[in-house]
């Protein structure tokens, strides 16, 4: 895996480390969680913005 320092303003880092917290989980699991997420939605968005540019061409 490849190691990435993330630099957080400390209402964010509260933010999450009490998530962390409450799940029983670390911190860095539930920020690489919420980073996956926010990838595979900001994937489907484009995929749709996509779809709706070809259905367009037709």
């Amino acid at each position: 895996m490849t190691q990435v320092t993330l630099l957080l303003e400390p209402s964010v880092a509260l933010f999450y480390s009490h998530i962390a917290k409450t799940a029983g989980v670390s911190l860095e699991q539930v920020l690489c969680d919420a980073l996956f997420k926010l990838a595979g939605e900001l994937s489907l968005e484009a995929l749709r913005k996509q779809d709706v540019i070809s259905a367009g061409e037709n």
